[in-house]
């Protein structure tokens, strides 16, 4: 795994969070990154040696499971982004990478890259997002399990190459939608309360049938393949004893490496 993993996400989230990585002077070149997920899309640019200078993310439901569900929409958010993010830097953004979950059909990738040209950026790079967290996590055996809002991605690796990717429905939005459902809540309501963390002990009961059934999929998709390790990324991984539960099912030994949030959106603009 990358030896330097540590610093880079905690460096990630301090420029998620509001701080600069880079004094406003800079002007070498830069990667952009632009992750449209299921629960939050998110922007991120790197320097020229792929360390985090600025960013922005916003909670929005324009992407489902992989589609772009609301393109207008999409395109209006990664605009207001790409605008706050240039204000900080000082210069104008002119391309980025994004990805899509496995198994995404090839017109849904299009329609994807479409929301970057309609945001005024070229879209330069398209990688699937189990190995775009690669380009972070830089790990050689294993599998990579990407849980967003909408999907579950899977991505085996042997020697660093892959080998196998799949992707099922089941992620955060359904946490939500639990929550709503025992809770007598709004969505919108039960996002907050997932996200709260003083209510979270008492919700974990409640969630904890749907990390059983990504760990089932997970389950599912790494028979017949020597995983002796598994790596999770993407927000919903984020819920405290999600990597417990996740380890339990499986049986296989399950890594929880930093703030899962980001690693996809940083592997992401690694490949622009």
């Amino acid at each position: 795994m990358n030896p330097n993993l540590s610093s880079l996400l905690a460096q990630t989230d301090h420029v998620m969070a509001g701080g600069n990585g880079h004094d406003v002077s800079y002007r070498g070149g830069v990667h952009v990154g632009v992750d449209l997920g299921t629960a939050y899309t998110v922007l991120l640019v790197l320097d020229e040696n792929y360390q985090p200078i600025v960013g922005e993310y916003q909670f929005a439901q324009v992407t489902r499971d992989g589609l772009v569900v609301d393109y207008v929409g999409a395109v209006d958010l990664l605009r207001k982004l790409k605008s706050n993010v240039e204000q900080k830097l000082g210069f104008t953004l002119t391309s980025a990478a994004t990805a899509y979950p496995p198994g995404v059909p090839e017109a849904e990738r299009r329609a994807t890259a479409n929301v970057l040209y309609g945001a005024s950026l070229e879209c330069t790079g398209f990688i699937d997002e189990p190995t775009a967290a690669n380009n972070v996590l830089k790990i050689r055996d294993g599998a990579i399990v990407d849980v967003g809002g909408g999907t579950t991605g899977i991505a085996i690796f042997k020697d660093g190459e892959v080998v196998y990717t799949a992707d099922e429905a089941t992620g955060g939005t359904h946490f939500s939608l639990v929550i709503a459902g025992s809770t007598g809540t709004t969505f919108e309501e039960a996002e907050m309360l997932k996200k709260n963390p003083s209510e979270q002990p008492w919700l974990f009961p409640v969630i904890r049938p749907v990390m059983e059934k990504v760990g089932s999929i997970i389950n599912r998709h790494i028979a017949g393949h020597q995983v002796d390790k598994l790596y999770l990324v993407g927000g919903t991984c984020a819920y405290p004893g999600m990597d417990k539960v996740i380890q339990e099912v499986t049986g296989v030994e399950t890594i929880l490496p930093g703030n899962p949030l980001f690693v996809t959106p940083l592997g992401i603009a690694m490949n622009n």
